[in-house]
């Protein structure tokens, strides 16, 4: 069993920050990628932002230059940097992670609960 639990959404104002964090566990041999999507009501959900297990990074043009997706692999852990938010950001953002159980080889998609943010005045 493998859980991805997010945290850090909340609502902010219009240019300021955000910091969402996604720790994986359970039965873990490995992960290779891990990313954020993000999904408003009645739309597709979407990438934002992808990271591979050696730090290779690739970002939604909407997104490029204001958020920054990093990982620690020793804690299984994702993390989006997002500033200067703007009111289109505003949506359920959900962690996704490509993670190999121990019984190997083939790896499994998982996603976490979703969290929202909110960019309002």
């Amino acid at each position: 069993q493998v859980h991805l639990v997010e945290s850090g959404g909340g609502l902010v104002q219009p240019g300021g920050s955000l910091r969402l964090s996604c720790a994986a566990s359970g039965s873990i041999s490995s992960i290779n990628a891990m990313g954020w999507y993000r999904q408003a009501p009645g739309q597709q959900r979407e990438l934002v932002a992808a990271i591979t297990s050696g730090g290779s990074t690739n970002y939604a043009d909407s997104v490029k230059g204001r958020f920054t997706i990093s990982r620690d692999n020793a804690k299984n852990t994702v993390y989006l940097q997002m500033n200067s938010l703007k009111p289109e950001d505003t949506d359920v953002y959900y962690c996704n992670a490509d993670i190999v159980p121990p019984y190997g080889p083939l790896a499994y998609d998982y996603w976490g609960q979703g969290t929202q943010v909110t960019v309002s005045s």
